[in-house]
Order: C-alpha cells, then sequence, then structure tokens
C-alpha cells in the first residue's frame, strides 16, 4: 500500500508530514511504500534525509501581488498534477496526505485521477488558500486549532504532528543536561528567545536593545538567532557572560527544557510546540497575512499560557519580560495554562486518520 505526503516550502508544512510518515514507519509501515510530493525548497534536502523518496514537482505559488508570473501558474498546475498521477498510477492503491502549500492543489488533483483518497491536515488557525480549494475532494479534514474548525466543512481537531522528542517531552529529565550543554546557571532564569527556524530581525533587535538590562536583573539569555543573524548577535553577546547565541537549534526539546519564559513569533508549529512542553510565552506575531499568527497564539492566549504582544507595541517588551522572569508563581500558571490546550498526541492522532482512509 502506497502512502503519499504532498509537502512543500516550509518547516511549517513539511516537519509535520515528516512527523506522521515516521509515525508510520514505527507502526509497521515500510519507508520503501512512503513517497513524498515537493518542490526544490527546503524538502529538496529535508525528505530524503529523513529517509524517503521525494518526487519533485515543477511548481510554485500564487504571488499575492499583481505579477505576470502568475499567468504560467494554470500550467504548471496541469504538469504538476500529471506527474502526480503518473507516479501513484504505477503504485499500489493508496493514500496521498497534503499538509497545504502550493503543492497541494496538484497533488489533489493528481491524487483524485488516480483513485487515491486525499487527506488534508492545515496547520494554521486561519485556513489556507490551497487546503480551502483541497478540502472539496478530502476524505478527511484534520485541523490544529479549534478556531479551524468552522473555516473547513467536516474538519476534525487533531493538533499539529510534532517530533517525537517534543511529543514525549519531559521537562524535568531534560532540565540539568539542557543547561549544562548551552553552558547556562541554573540559578538564574532563562529567557529563551526563537523567531522561528530562519530568526525574526525584528525580535533580535528587540533582544539587542534590552539584553543588558535582562542580564543586569540576574537572568540569562538562550537566543537562537537564525543563521543569517548569527554573526552579529554572537559577536555582541560574546561580551556579556549569560546570553548565550546559537544559529539554528535541531533539537528544541533542548531550547525548552532550558527556557524557563520564551520571547518568540507565534508561527503554528511554534505555539504547538510551546503547549505541548507546556513553557510560558510572550509571542510577537508576524505582522503579515492578515494577521493570521495572531490567531494562532488565541487558544493559549485566552487559557492564559502566553501573553501576545504585537509589533507595533514592541517598546513594552522589556518591562513585561522583566516582570514575568521574576514571577515564578505567575510563570508556573502560565505553564500549567500552555499544557491544558497542548495537544502532544497529535502525530498519533493523524496517522490513525491516514491509516483508516487507507484502509477504506
Amino acid at each position: 500500500m502506497t502512502f503519499a505526503f504532498a509537502a512543500a516550502g516550509t518547516g511549517g508544512h513539511l516537519f509535520p508530514a515528516i512527523a506522521v510518515a515516521r509515525e508510520l514507519t514505527r507502526r509497521g509501515v515500510d519507508s520503501a511504500d512512503i513517497v513524498f510530493f515537493g518542490g526544490d525548497r527546503l524538502e529538496a534536502d529535508a525528505v530524503p534525509a529523513a529517509g524517503f523518496e521525494l518526487v519533485q514537482l515543477d511548481i510554485r505559488g500564487l504571488k499575492r501581488s499583481l505579477s505576470v508570473e502568475n499567468l504560467g501558474l494554470p500550467l504548471l498546475i496541469r504538469r504538476a498534477s500529471r506527474t502526480v498521477t503518473e507516479e501513484l498510477r504505477r503504485r499500489t492503491a493508496g493514500v496521498i496526505t497534503a499538509f497545504g502549500g502550493y503543492v497541494t492543489i496538484p497533488a489533489g488533483m493528481g491524487a483524485s485521477r488516480a483513485g487515491f483518497p486525499i487527506v488534508i491536515h492545515e496547520q494554521n488557525a486561519v485556513p489556507g488558500l490551497a487546503n480551502r480549494f483541497a478540502t472539496r475532494r478530502a476524505a478527511r479534514t484534520l485541523v490544529a486549532f479549534p478556531a479551524s474548525l468552522p473555516r473547513l466543512a467536516g474538519a476534525e481537531l487533531t493538533g499539529n504532528p510534532l517530533p517525537e522528542r517534543i511529543a514525549a517531552f519531559d521537562r524535568a529529565a531534560l532540565r540539568t543536561e539542557a543547561l549544562a550543554g548551552y553552558g547556562l546557571d541554573p540559578d538564574h532564569p532563562v529567557l529563551g528567545v526563537f523567531g522561528g527556524s530562519q530568526g525574526a530581525a525584528a525580535i533580535n533587535d528587540q533582544v539587542d536593545g534590552f539584553a543588558d538590562a535582562v542580564l543586569a536583573a540576574g537572568h540569562s539569555i538562550l537566543h537562537v538567532t537564525g543563521p543569517s543573524h548569527h554573526a552579529a548577535l554572537s559577536a555582541r553577546a560574546a561580551a556579556h557572560p549569560g546570553w548565550v547565541t546559537v544559529p539554528y537549534e535541531p533539537e528544541m526539546d533542548r531550547f525548552y527544557a532550558a527556557s524557563d519564559l520564551v520571547l518568540s513569533r507565534s508561527g503554528a508549529m511554534t505555539i504547538s510546540e510551546l503547549t505541548a512542553t507546556g513553557t510560558p510565552a510572550v509571542v510577537v506575531p508576524l505582522p503579515a497575512g492578515k494577521g493570521y499568527q495572531a490567531e494562532n497564539a488565541g487558544e493559549m492566549e485566552r487559557a492564559g499560557g502566553c501573553v501576545v504582544v504585537h509589533q507595533g507595541a514592541a517598546a513594552g517588551l522589556p518591562a513585561l519580560l522583566g516582570s514575568l522572569l521574576t514571577d515564578y508563581e505567575r510563570r508556573s500558571a502560565m505553564a500549567a495554562a500552555a499544557a491544558a490546550v497542548g495537544r502532544p498526541d497529535a502525530t498519533g492522532l493523524v496517522a490513525d486518520a491516514v491509516l483508516e482512509v487507507a484502509n477504506g
């Protein structure tokens, strides 16, 4: 039986798909029966590195602004969908699971012609255009946040599939080793800063501005800067004991275990990881895409697990962070609230749905 995945472009689309594929192999599915459809971006390296076959499609996303490039998109979609159809027809019957983004539409069209049922997973609180279109053909539609349920007909709440290290997170077991690994003092509260896999310039600039005050108050900073920002920030941090910078953290469970409070964006996967690990946070939504990141944080904020600060009000961050870092009781309450809305079992729930559809 074939288990196909359509996931491309960003880690938010790709890594949940890889997590589900790995869960299927843990349940006995042969990795040779798993195939990914994508393009030439992150997936080109990440999928083969995870041990799965990637069929690359000549496809790209819709330009949101007026662009002559959009005129050629229908032809690219038709060609890509034909490739999907041909690839699936030469394999055993099965199911395709799409995780949104530009590859979802040709994957759904091609799967339909090949007679493959399709499962849709939406990572964000506000569904993307591709998933809104593809759900018309879907056998099951799965979503990460309750806010998506009324926006996609027949949707089921599962949460976002997470890496096993996050789903099985145990702060107490990891804390001592994580702090030691980063060279952080266990007696100082740690502000963890994370702007996504590529970093966030606006957040990095804020930290650069208030780091002296945070460190002077007896706190530490663990800063995942993003690769392109690391050289400048690491040079600045080198003169400040207690400010640790890393360009990228492939084992985010270590980051969450070391952090007493996190300052981050509110991308879908970040919010899912914060709640699954029960980590209190101050989140600064990316001011783009009609405010979709703010909606990702909505459930966690209403529960009391995070404080949302819009980028235009970032001048208030130093006082807020300082207050939270010195207030153990409030952080503990926020951690419990975050964990209460976490869905660490999401990977298994999505795998269950995929297997149920595959087995008819």
